[in-house]
């Protein structure tokens, strides 16, 4: 092979090659919007700085906060998460894939979070939220001149999972919910909507696709069953796909595995025995308030921090693999 084959193939080498970094940095970001208050965006990012514990409400994580990036060219991962929750929620997840060479940009999505749940059944409101959070990234984040804006993933848990596989391609029919919820109305997705029904403008408005997205990790996802037989069709992104075994929050066949059985594409589908609906969340680092239990309690015999190395080792994998490694990356069922 001649110098300037050996060259140019170093170069295709280095930009197909996340940044190797020691550690994660992180940084709080304020993403303006035009007529409402900015969206809180949690970031981390490959950094050789010296980490330090940090505390993140009821989760912790190891970084170095406001270091410098490490790296160009870096693959974005976004996040999504679930009802009620805030971009904290998977924190060790998202330090996982900053030390592996990914940016992770994870919103608090506005109206559906702890602290406001005005909107939490609006959710159109979901992928189109993650969809201008690309957008700033790419063309306005202070992280923007490190971003290669062909290499995009999405991340989602729950609501997050719902939404991730929409701003992918998938086409929700949310009137589903109606015969679903007379059949299942202890269900917590319908109690919600019992407390909180959609209103006209949500059941009218266009879901927002985001074909920068390339590949997606859904996790429990909330409404699967609203896409049917043919709502994922629109789906070209690999998926990785996961259900909790003993899911008491999203129960039964009608969320993760509905995903599953309607999506025809090979898919990497992911089955955690013994896992409860809030395993997927980060491991508490403190003891929560009372009304919080629930999210840190897991099941008798299941060891959320053992899971959550396999999980965010499997996280990092398949990104690695869809988008650092070569284009022709199978993933199977």
């Amino acid at each position: 092979m001649s110098l300037r084959a050996l060259l140019a193939a170093a170069l295709l080498t280095a930009a197909a090659t996340p940044a190797l970094a020691a550690n994660a940095g992180f940084m709080v970001l304020k993403q303006p919007r035009p007529d409402a208050s900015p969206v809180e965006v949690g970031v981390w990012y490959p950094t050789d700085a010296a980490p330090s514990p940090m505390r993140l409400g009821l989760n912790a994580h190891t970084v170095a906060t406001g270091a410098p990036v490490v790296g160009d060219r870096l693959p974005l991962i976004v996040m999504s998460h679930g009802n009620g929750g805030s971009f904290a929620g998977h924190a060790d997840t998202a330090q996982a894939l900053a030390e592996a060479g990914f940016v992770v940009a994870a919103l608090t999505h506005p109206g559906d979070n702890y602290r406001d749940q005005s909107r939490a059944t609006a959710m159109t409101d979901r992928p189109a939220a993650l969809s201008a959070l690309i957008g700033w990234m790419l063309e306005a984040s202070p992280l923007k001149a490190e971003l290669d804006p062909e290499r995009v993933g999405a991340f989602g848990f729950s609501s997050g999972g719902f939404t991730v596989l929409a701003a992918a391609g998938g086409e929700p029919d949310l009137s589903r919910m109606v015969g679903h919820c007379l059949k299942h109305p202890s269900n917590f997705d319908c109690k919600l909507t019992a407390r909180r029904p959609a209103s006209a403008e949500v059941l009218t408005t266009r879901w927002v696709h985001d074909p920068r997205i390339k590949a997606v990790v859904a996790a429990a996802p909330a409404l699967g069953f609203t896409f049917g037989e043919n709502g994922l069709k629109g789906i070209t992104a690999p998926v990785q796909l996961w259900k909790a075994g003993d899911d008491q929050i999203l129960p039964g066949d009608d969320y993760a595995e509905a995903v599953h059985q309607n999506l025809k594409r090979p898919h990497d589908y992911r089955v955690v025995p013994g896992a409860g609906h809030f395993d997927f969340l980060a491991p508490c680092a403190t003891t929560p308030p009372a009304d919080l239990t629930y999210l840190c309690a897991s099941g008798p015999g299941f060891d959320r921090q053992a899971f959550h190395r396999d999980f965010n080792a499997a996280v990092v994998r398949f990104f690695t693999d869809q988008l650092v490694a070569p284009k022709d990356s199978a993933v199977g069922r």
